[in-house]
């Protein structure tokens, strides 16, 4: 049955996260007693428009049997691939076939996730013929490097925006995307520029700068810094 009033979130969390120089995935490291998979879940689950969770996640993964969701949202495991593109592929995949015409695309570890831009980023998106996603308006100087990392250039940063999640879009499109582009496709970064390589170009809405992803060694104690400061 086809679900058009609801959005189904989908999760990419097959990836290992060598940047964080850590023994396990970023998303099931420690945060205030909880993974930051478990965290980012709960975040998705503050919209009651959010009805079902896909979580791509490795064949091999024994981190995530032992987690514990607390949430009434149901959940669905999907077995993710090499590329984030091919492990969004698969939950996007496994909500169209739940009948799911839109969905959620959040970062595992973006646990930091507010109820209000998630609330902004539906609101937008639903009511918009391409889609949408969270994003910050670039405020840092920016920089042109060379091989030997010298400043070659500065960079306008006017109209640059740095993406965030949740990017939500038409099941649909995404996977008319992945089928003509190749979930391989090295310029597939996010799920935004599927739809741009398709020629349309989603809507921006500003996201809050706290909804940061844990990607590097000392974000985790930011992004619990961020979660303490809610409570």
């Amino acid at each position: 049955m086809t679900q058009n009033n609801s959005v189904a979130a989908i999760v990419p969390a097959a990836g290992i996260g060598r940047r964080m120089q850590s023994t396990r995935p970023k998303q099931y490291l420690q945060i205030a007693g909880s993974t930051v998979l478990e965290l980012t879940v709960k975040a998705l689950s503050q919209d009651p428009r959010i009805s079902h969770i896909f979580i791509a996640t490795s064949a091999e993964d024994a981190y995530y049997p032992t987690l514990n969701f607390n949430t009434s949202t149901p959940i669905t495991r999907v077995e993710g691939g090499a590329t984030r593109a091919a492990s969004v592929q698969s939950g996007v995949a496994a909500a169209a076939a739940a009948g799911f015409v839109w969905v959620a695309v959040h970062d595992a570890a973006r646990p930091c996730l507010s109820a209000e831009e998630l609330a902004s980023v539906l609101d937008h998106a639903l009511a918009d013929e391409v889609g949408a996603l969270l994003a910050l308006p670039v405020a840092d100087t920016l920089k042109r490097a060379s091989e030997q990392h010298r400043s070659l250039a500065t960079v306008a940063r006017e109209q640059l925006w740095q993406a965030l999640t949740p990017q939500v879009f038409r099941s649909a499109e995404l996977l008319s995307g992945f089928t003509r582009l190749g979930v391989d496709n090295p310029q597939l970064t996010d799920e935004a520029s599927v739809i741009e390589a398709l020629g349309k170009q989603p809507k921006l809405v500003q996201g809050k700068r706290s909804n940061i992803k844990i990607t590097l060694p000392g974000d985790e104690q930011l992004a619990q810094l961020w979660l303490t400061a809610k409570t």
